[in-house]
């Protein structure tokens, strides 16, 4: 009686091989068609999926004035992969919505930093956040802070800091209101603005005036663009809401 040898699977392990090859040499091709910097993009973002997206951004968005160093960038690796991505996504959120423009540019800038994210809040005399030398927001400051808070109240996983700048130099009311009263109380008018429009009250870990004793660097102490409100999302650790809503913003610009 003879037997008879199967070899049917041989073929399929060959095809198998040839269609790995086909789309490896594809994968080539499609590279080397490529300009240099979408090569470079694609070359950091194995070398590391959670660093920079360009050549000139210290975290997630373009940063063309700041300067990172591997020490500042090595505290992000605590962080689980899913915050960080979480982090990612804030971002690019906020950067779609709050910088639709040069005007908005120059009164928002977003800064990945050891500690989270940092969104320092210009009141620059052509888009000023608030009345001159006040606490009462203008039409375009309310919509800054605004658009923020519907961002931030996706992410229940950061913690929110606040903080109050102002220029050296700035006028008083009086000596029972200075820099360190206006400051103050512009945090935590952002404060309330936020909570407004749905970041929680418990998300909130501090609201602080520091008047003109944290200028920005490389500019003078006197410049407007040390009067800012700085807010920083920090990553919580305590492993609360870990997933955005499902809460979409219906927004309309001033």
């Amino acid at each position: 009686m003879k037997h008879k040898h199967h070899h049917g699977g041989a073929w399929k392990v060959a095809y198998a091989d040839f269609i790995t090859t086909m789309m490896a040499l594809f994968l080539v091709l499609w590279l080397t068609a490529q300009d240099t910097k979408i090569k470079e993009a694609i070359e950091r973002s194995f070398k590391n999926p959670f660093s920079s997206l360009t050549k000139e951004s210290v975290g997630i968005i373009p940063n063309n004035d700041a300067q990172a160093t591997h020490k500042e960038r090595g505290n992000f690796d605590s962080p689980s992969a899913v915050q960080l991505e979480l982090l990612r996504r804030v971002t690019e959120d906020l950067s779609k919505l709050l910088q639709n423009n040069e005007e908005d540019q120059s009164t928002v800038k977003l800064e990945m930093t050891p500690e989270g994210l940092r969104i320092n809040v210009f009141d620059g005399s052509n888009r000023p956040l608030f009345e001159p030398e006040t606490t009462q927001l203008t039409p375009y400051g309310s919509w800054v802070f605004s658009t923020m808070a519907w961002v931030m109240a996706r992410y229940q996983t950061f913690v929110v800091e606040l903080e109050g700048h102002t220029e050296s130099g700035a006028k008083s009311r009086g000596p029972d209101y200075t820099a360190w009263e206006l400051s103050s109380d512009r945090a935590n008018t952002t404060r309330r603005k936020l909570v407004e429009h749905g970041v929680g009250e418990k998300q909130i870990f501090k609201v602080a005036g520091l008047a003109d004793t944290h200028p920005m660097t490389g500019v003078p102490s006197t410049h407007e663009s040390n009067r800012r409100v700085t807010v920083l999302l920090k990553i919580r650790t305590d492993g609360v809401g870990n997933k955005p809503s499902a809460r979409t913003p219906i927004l309309s610009r001033p």
